[in-house]
Order: structure tokens, then sequence, then C-alpha cells
């Protein structure tokens, strides 16, 4: 009797997941096809508006803002290499002494 009810269960979550999943499809359909015929159906103007609306893309007015813009994304991108690179030797390294060891 058990097994019934959990089957149960499952049918009625993996239907329930099936239905938002199918409802958030239908919403983000519209809303890309509603973007689409506001800019005329042209792919790239929509997302160059997404990439501007996040803030991805910026107008850079004058050579300074974007030198300021190109060093801030270097600073990133030194912060993220810095931070990993010991993780990843790590890694390497790991393997190295269990080869020595067998």
């Amino acid at each position: 009797m058990e097994q019934g009810k959990k089957k149960g269960s499952s049918r009625l979550f993996f239907h329930s997941v099936v239905f938002v999943g199918a409802l958030m499809t239908i919403w983000s359909s519209a809303a890309v096809l509603s973007g689409l015929a506001q800019v005329g159906w042209d792919v790239s103007e929509l997302l160059r508006q997404y990439l501007v609306a996040v803030g991805v893309m910026q107008e850079h007015h004058t050579f300074v803002d974007f030198y300021t813009h190109i060093k801030g994304v270097e600073y990133l991108i030194c912060a993220a290499f810095l931070s990993s690179f010991p993780v990843f030797f790590r890694y390497l390294d790991r393997g190295k002494a269990g080869a020595e060891t067998a």
C-alpha cells in the first residue's frame, strides 16, 4: 500500500514539475517574441538592448572612460587567475604525489 502512495506522489511531483516547466517555456517564449516585435524582428538589436540593460555593454564617450573600463576588466581577470592558480596547482601536484607512492 505504501509503495502505491510513494509512486503516486512521485508521479504528481513529476507532473507538477513538467507543468511549471511548460508555463515557464510559454512565458519566456512570449517575452522573446514580444521583444522581437518591438524592435522590428531584428535579433541583433534585441541582443544589443539586452546587453545594455544588464550593463555588459556601455557607451564610452571618451578614451578615459574606455581605458577605465578595460583596466577594471583586467583587474578582475588578474584576481580570478591569482585566486584559482594555487587550487589548480594543488590539483596537479596531488596527482604527482600519488604516482610516486605507487
